[in-house]
């Protein structure tokens, strides 16, 4: 019998992870860059290559990419004025991009190819009186780069240079009466902002700040009778919700709140059996990044041939291992 999934028919091979498919369709990613779809992001290329560098980690496929070219890329985006790093040569830096940079290099082994005191005299220079950070020198505050800032300064092991109980403060101060976080105080709860929020108190070994049950139920509401995600009621299910929302849950202990076959069996729907490559539902174009955050979700969910996956970095485990790195797990 075939399965629907938000209407569209899921035949019974998509059941199955089409690996070897994905694998190329990640590998060959970019490499036409005259290609229109190249040209218009280069605006976040720094962290489409996270995505892709750490989908092929987490399928024991990274000698797929050339390592080399990569980091000379990383290299020649860190400003040497402020020491922030930019998504692509020539644009201004910010901490998003900085924070995928620092992830890169981790799981390649080679953070010292950058001037990491600079980056963390950068990453300081954009937090504010009130704890928050900004992600670039044009002043946007979000939760967002509250996790990137704690998130690059663990990786780098400079965490002592920002003024960490401020940081908690703002944060805490984003909560909501219904549990969840959004990107500042006051703003709606978001899935993909509780992530960060849970991650930065993951991070800094503060969840018993949280009321996990509250926060869970919040989260496990977003499951649809698809068995996909959606980021804030009343919203369509989305691949990369998979991850934000299983990534959360798992942090704090409570992984198994909701159906995790009824949501494989989503995220599998989603794969492109001709391409390879995931998309944000059943019958959509993949992209990378919802190639990563669909193989990131399987991996929390214990698929075989996956490599483990750390839910607070988004990372395979082993690179955090070897770092002796990791995020707080489990709420009391």
């Amino acid at each position: 019998m075939p399965l629907f999934v938000n209407d569209v028919e899921m035949s019974s091979e998509s059941k199955d992870l089409f690996y070897e498919k994905h694998v190329e369709y990640i590998a060959n990613h970019g490499n036409d860059q005259n290609d229109f779809e190249y040209c218009i992001t280069e605006f976040l290329r720094m962290s489409g290559i996270y995505w892709g560098v750490t989908a092929l980690d987490t399928m024991n496929q990274l000698s797929r990419l050339d390592k080399k070219s990569i980091v000379e890329f990383i290299k020649k985006c860190q400003c040497p004025t402020t020491g922030g790093i930019s998504a692509c040569e020539g644009h201004d830096p910010h901490i998003l991009y900085s924070l995928s940079a620092v992830q890169i290099l981790c799981i390649y082994d080679c953070i010292n190819e950058i001037d990491c005191d600079a980056l963390a005299r950068y990453v300081t220079s954009l937090q504010q009186p009130d704890g928050s950070f900004f992600g670039d020198k044009w002043g946007e505050a979000d939760t967002r780069f509250s996790f990137c800032a704690v998130a690059i300064l663990t990786l780098i092991n400079r965490m002592d240079a920002i003024k960490l109980p401020k940081a908690i403060d703002f944060v805490l101060s984003c909560c909501n009466a219904d549990g969840g976080f959004g990107s500042k105080p006051f703003a709606e709860s978001h899935a993909g902002l509780i992530y960060c929020c849970v991650g930065f108190f993951s991070i800094t070994q503060q969840l018993h700040r949280l009321d996990c049950d509250k926060l869970s139920w919040w989260l496990c509401e977003r499951q649809l009778p698809s068995g996909g995600l959606n980021g804030r009621p009343e919203k369509l299910p989305d691949v990369c919700y998979s991850w934000w929302v299983l990534a959360s849950l798992n942090i704090m202990g409570r992984l198994h709140w909701i159906s995790s076959e009824k949501l494989k069996s989503f995220i599998l729907s989603c794969q492109d059996s001709e391409t390879g490559g995931f998309s944000d539902r059943t019958g959509n174009l993949p992209d990378i990044f919802h190639t990563l955050f669909g193989l990131g979700a399987l991996s929390l969910l214990g698929y075989p041939n996956l490599q483990k996956i750390n839910p607070t970095f988004c990372m395979p485990q082993h690179v955090l291992d070897r770092l002796n790195v990791n995020g707080q797990i489990w709420c009391p």
